[in-house]
This record gives structure tokens, C-alpha cells and sequence, in this order.
């Protein structure tokens, strides 16, 4: 499979593979039927639903298309990251697909891939800094934070001249690509209210560099939002929270529940999320959490499993967006899929009829 290298040349190469799963200690052997060649991947951690599930799925869809891989979890560490990747590295595998943990720490350990002529996807967060990322599959990370902040308008009729009303600001890490673009999406939209006054940030923190929450973590958002609610709800009452990951999302209505929200004269807030991960769905169902933004990550996985597969066997990966997304080095090709809003009035329609879920796993 290493001579497919050569095939980058030409189409600006990235990754096929099929899986051996080697996540954490856990072993499955791909066939061998198509491709024959091994593939890395490098994910972010096991403590968020998704991440498994779309390991799981890379590994299904590699094993079907014949190659053999090596699927490890990061653990949200950036260093260990590293040294998995160049394990990996070492092993001689015949491509990467990487979901990074710090995008920004990757430079060196990509350098060694490039010189072991191994082509890397950049898988869902946008790898910075490099010249050895050859192709970027996600979502339209921007679309993410408009359909989020379309959600809040609608909820308190702004559009209609309601308010003012109250809203925090929160953000995912400062270390994640996306995080400003879900944040630029959804402020793009927002930013009208705040100026007419429509909308207030009481706490004053409405600039993206006062509101990340390191690694997308809820704990780390619950401690940021009793706080606000400590020094600046005193007397009055939050309408909305801008939350761009469910993790997060939990952890806001944890801090707001404390407080008393939840009750029949201090009613929850519209809060937003992404990931359609269980909780959040149940609590949406619970009315607690407002909404969540489903991306199917079974199919963004098998957009990756199968440029992985183009790549290594000399066709041109399908694209839909060529210099959109550039990480500061070049312009990175990629293919960005759709999101989709989903809260009470849907979520039978979007995630159990379309067999995310079953309606057992949402009692």
C-alpha cells in the first residue's frame, strides 16, 4: 500500500483503511478482502459518546472495504496523543486519520508522517499549522452555531420584537479548530440583538477568548455558570444560554438547577447543545435541556473510510469544499456534511426513525 503514496502527488492524498481496532487494549481484525493495508486512527477520548461510536463505525467501514486498523483513544491528553500517533507511526502504517485533541500540537509528529510518506486525514477538527494535512472531513461547523442561535431567536421571538431578555455566552475549547466557528456561526446571528439591546449579557462576557470551556468540559462549565449566576443574577433571571456541546449543556442546567431554576416560578432557561448525545436527548424529552444539533457521525465516519479509500488507490476523494477551511498553512480540501436541529417536537422523526436511537434507549 506504501508505493499509493506516490498517488498524492496528484490528488493531494489523505487515507483509506479498514480496522483492526486496537482501542485501549481492544483487538478486532479486519479482512483482508479489497485493500490489505493497515490504517491509524487517533481519537480524542472515550468519555464522549461520539467518539466511540465513530470509532466503531471507521472500524466497521474499513473492515468492509478489507484493510486492517488501529483505532486509539487520547484520552484528552495532547502529549499522549502524540506519542500514540507516533507509535503508529512506527508501526508503518499506510495512513492516519486523526481527530486532534490540541490542534495546534500536531506539527512535528505530522512531519515524521510525511516523511514515512503516510497521508493524513484531519478528521472532524481542523489540524493547524502543518503542510502535512493532505484532506479535512467534518461538518458545516458554522451552520453548527447558526442553527443554535436560530433556535434561541425563535424560542423568545426576538424576530417578533420581544424581550429584552437575559442570555450567557458559552463556548467549546480554546484548543479545538471548531470552537470558533461554531461561535462565529452562531454570533453572526446573535450580534444584531446584543447591538439593539434585544439581548443582554449581564456577566459582560461576550467575547469568544471569555467564554471557551478547556476540553469541552461540563464540570468546568457548571463551576463558569454558578459563578455568573453568583455575580450576576442576583435579582433577576437567565432566559438563555448559548451551549455549543451537550457535555456543556449538562453541566449549565446542573449550575442552573442549583439555583433554583427548574421550578414552576423560575423556569429553565432555552438552552442549546450538539451531539445528540443520550442525556441531553432524555433531557430534552425531560423538557430540561431546549435543543441539540445531530450530526450523524456514523456517516461522517464513512465519508472518511471511504477518501481514506480513494486516496490510497489513486482516485480523486470526493469534495465539497476546497479552500474554505485553511489551517493557517494552506487551504485544506475536505467534504463538510449538513446538521440538523432537533429538540422535543422532532427527535422521534430525526433520531429514531433514522435508527440513531431506538425508542428503548430513550426511556
Amino acid at each position: 500500500m506504501r508505493n499509493r503514496r506516490a498517488a498524492l502527488t496528484t490528488i493531494a492524498g489523505a487515507v483509506s483503511l479498514a480496522l483492526t481496532l486496537s482501542a485501549c487494549g481492544e483487538n478486532s481484525e479486519g479482512g483482508s478482502a479489497k485493500g490489505g493495508g493497515t490504517i491509524g486512527i487517533a481519537l480524542p477520548t472515550k468519555g464522549s459518546e461520539r467518539w466511540v461510536t465513530e470509532g466503531k463505525s471507521m472500524v466497521q467501514d474499513l473492515q468492509g472495504k478489507g484493510y486492517k486498523a488501529t483505532l486509539v483513544y487520547g484520552e484528552d491528553d495532547p502529549k499522549n496523543q502524540v506519542s500514540q500517533i507516533e507509535n503508529l507511526i512506527k508501526q508503518g502504517v499506510d495512513a492516519l486519520i486523526i481527530a486532534a485533541i490540541d490542534n495546534k500540537s500536531l506539527n512535528g509528529v505530522l512531519q515524521q508522517a510525511a516523511d514515512a510518506k503516510i497521508p493524513v486525514i484531519s478528521y472532524d477538527r481542523l489540524i493547524l499549522n502543518t503542510k502535512n494535512v493532505d484532506y479535512y472531513v467534518s461538518f458545516d461547523n458554522e451552520q453548527v452555531g447558526r442553527l443554535q442561535a436560530r433556535y434561541i431567536i425563535d424560542k423568545l421571538g426576538l424576530e417578533d420584537g420581544k424581550g429584552p431578555f437575559n442570555i450567557e455566552l458559552f463556548a467549546g475549547s480554546p484548543d479545538d479548530n471548531n470552537t470558533k466557528y461554531f461561535f462565529n456561526g452562531a454570533m453572526a446571528l446573535l450580534q444584531p440583538y446584543l447591538d439593539s439591546k434585544q439581548l443582554v449579557v449581564r456577566s459582560g462576557q461576550t467575547k469568544l477568548g471569555k467564554v471557551t470551556t478547556l476540553r469541552w468540559d461540563g464540570p468546568t462549565a457548571e463551576k463558569r455558570m454558578d459563578g455568573i449566576l453568583a455575580e450576576s443574577y442576583r435579582n433577576k433571571t437567565v432566559d438563555a444560554v448559548l451551549s455549543p456541546y451537550d457535555g456543556i449543556s449538562l453541566g449549565i442546567l446542573s449550575a442552573l438547577k442549583a439555583d433554583g431554576y427548574g421550578s414552576g416560578s423560575k423556569p429553565l432557561p432555552v438552552v442549546t447543545g450538539q451531539d445528540a448525545e443520550l442525556a441531553s436527548v432524555k433531557s430534552i424529552i425531560a423538557g430540561e435541556q431546549s435543543q441539540t444539533i445531530y450530526k450523524d457521525v456514523r456517516e461522517l465516519a464513512g465519508v472518511a473510510s471511504e477518501m481514506a479509500d480513494d486516496i490510497l488507490n489513486g482516485k480523486t476523494p470526493r469534495l465539497n469544499s476546497r479552500r474554505a477551511y485553511n489551517n493557517g498553512v494552506k487551504p485544506v480540501p475536505g467534504f463538510l456534511l449538513q446538521p440538523t436541529s432537533v429538540d422535543k417536537s422532532n427527535y422521534d422523526l430525526v433520531l429514531v426513525a433514522g435508527g440513531y436511537y431506538t425508542a428503548a434507549e430513550l426511556k
